[in-house]
């Protein structure tokens, strides 16, 4: 039996509560994947795996089924701390080659910040992999134009949720996952 992914789509969602668990659970409402059993996995993005929409790939699954993913979480309930989750995608120019997926998440930094490093550490990932050479030191907008270049990576991008902590005594919950379909 292959476990191979064939399809990819990506969530996003947040949630506060007073508890932590069920701040979690108001995140996967957001995101709309609460009816389901969650697997992490780690980050590669199946050669041929094709991205489709959201709506496309709920439809494709049923309540209770075992759903693989790549899962970012934060949680606090510190008040005013500001959270961030983030999945980053690099995907290769030849599709016969895997990419990757990012999983990122932090506290205290603007969103765009986290989505930045999220997407900068997939296409780094796939970078090296392929042999793309590149400064590490330098900021994700000159390394992308490296990546471009080089002709080996056809897209990056990121999908983030982020909240902050609205009152004491209150949790809040960010993910972005990457949910496959087998």
């Amino acid at each position: 039996m292959s476990l191979v992914p064939k399809k990819v789509f990506f969530v996003s969602g947040k949630g506060y509560h007073k508890k932590k668990l069920a701040a979690f659970e108001q995140a996967l409402r957001d995101a709309g994947i609460e009816k389901y059993n969650l697997v992490s996995v780690s980050s590669i993005l199946p050669p041929y795996c094709i991205e489709i929409q959201k709506e496309d790939g709920l439809k494709q699954l049923r309540p209770g089924q075992i759903i693989y993913c790549v899962l970012a979480r934060e949680e606090s309930n510190e008040y005013n701390r500001v959270i961030a989750s983030s999945i980053g995608v690099a995907k290769p120019a030849d599709k016969g080659q895997y990419g990757y997926l990012s999983e990122y998440h932090d506290f205290g930094k603007r969103p765009e910040n986290v989505a930045d490093m999220a997407e900068d550490l997939a296409a780094e990932m796939l970078a090296s992999t392929l042999g793309v050479q590149f400064d590490p030191d330098l900021n994700y907008d000159e390394k992308r134009e490296v990546y471009k270049m080089g002709g080996k990576i056809v897209e990056t991008k990121s999908v983030t949720a982020h909240a902050i902590v609205r009152e004491e005594e209150e949790w809040a919950c960010t993910l972005a996952a990457a949910i496959f379909i087998v």
